[in-house]
């Protein structure tokens, strides 16, 4: 017997859709205050020691609004590359790449003036994480090669590449013993606006213009419609060819000037646990923003006060690290799910039993 069939969406009121994702964000609250009760905390305290160790002080506020910053960069740089369908996993590798080139002007270029050091570091980790990333475009461009496995590969080497300049020829002699690079001079370091390093500023300039980038111009219409067939935008004359390079190196540029931003702002040096984890992270909030710029400012905001929070609870209330991780992790597994119900409609079938003479 049949239960229940699925069928496709054409289409979705704006209403019902919204109406779906609050759902699941209140389900998802419900089932992790559960897990939370059956592991012996109270939920509504720990759900606000979540928010009070996200926004309760400046200083907390200020780290919140530190890790929301590389995490909004990055995930525009995804974003851009899924909207082409191309499936960039590679976002650690090119913030590796980025934070790179960019030391590597920082530590060779270290009296040049402020203002135009910040540039070329800027410059140079643009074109680092773009042609780490243009390696997988021009293999997928030319021979079809699966960019999912490649860029993830990239990852490891980029990071492994960067470990052993760390404990080998970039080593600082001064750091008795301590397997580091040379700290970065004052002038490589990004200055501050309103007690934040000017990075958020740029996340938020970056935010606007990738937006007008994917809806305005020519380039990002083109972007779409690859995203959408390859054989509409062949048909079209589009060069796909050019595209999907073109949509890769912006897409690593963005991941690769989030490395630069670490690298000068929190850092202020080069280190194979820069990217944390960021490249990956933002796959998750490029998916639940829809890959749509302006809607990923507010979802990483999101996850940095969701980030920020599961760090400080493991102190203020001794919950595990594990906790925090599976309070995040029920939250995204029914926000994602939303997005099945948006794009499925199920009908569930109940037929009465016959009865038997």
């Amino acid at each position: 017997m049949k239960w229940f069939s699925l069928k496709k969406r054409e289409e979705i009121p704006a209403k019902k859709a919204w109406l779906i994702r609050i759902v699941a964000v209140v389900l998802s609250v419900l089932c992790a205050g559960l897990v939370i009760l059956l592991l012996g905390f109270h939920p509504f305290v720990t759900f606000g020691e979540i928010i009070k160790g996200a926004l309760g002080s400046k200083i907390r506020l200020t780290q919140t609004v530190l890790k929301a910053v590389p995490l909004t960069i990055t995930t525009l740089g995804i974003i851009i590359a899924f909207k082409m369908k191309f499936w960039n996993i590679g976002g650690e590798g090119q913030i590796m790449m980025g934070a790179l080139a960019a030391s590597v002007v920082a530590l060779n270029f270290p009296d040049m003036p402020r203002g135009l050091l910040l540039l070329c570091m800027g410059i140079a980790a643009v074109i680092g994480g773009g042609l780490w990333a243009f390696i997988p475009a021009f293999f997928k461009a030319k021979m079809g090669t699966n960019e999912t496995i490649f860029t993830l590969m990239l990852n490891y080497l980029a990071i492994k590449f960067v470990t052993y300049l760390q404990y080998g020829p970039w080593r600082d002699p001064g750091s008795k013993g301590f397997p580091k690079v040379a700290d970065f001079t004052q002038n490589a370091v990004l200055p501050n606006v309103f007690g934040l390093h000017i990075g958020w500023i740029i996340a938020l300039l970056l935010t606007v213009a990738i937006f007008l980038f994917m809806n305005y111009t020519k380039k990002g219409y083109e972007v779409s419609v690859v995203g959408e067939s390859i054989d509409t935008a062949r048909y079209a004359g589009m060069n796909i060819q050019s595209i999907i390079i073109t949509a890769m190196l912006i897409s690593g540029g963005l991941c690769g000037l989030t490395g630069m931003i670490q690298a000068s702002a929190i850092e202020k040096t080069l280190t194979y646990s820069l990217s944390a984890g960021m490249g990956f992270t933002a796959i998750i909030t490029a998916w639940l923003s829809r890959l749509n710029a302006l809607a990923s400012l507010f979802v990483c905001i999101a996850f940095a006060v969701l980030l920020q929070g599961g760090a400080y609870i493991q102190i203020s209330m001794q919950i595990p690290a594990a906790v925090a991780d599976m309070i995040q992790g029920i939250l995204l597994f029914f926000v994602l799910s939303s997005e099945f119900f948006l794009q499925y409609k199920v009908s569930f079938h109940f037929k009465k039993a016959k009865g038997v003479a």
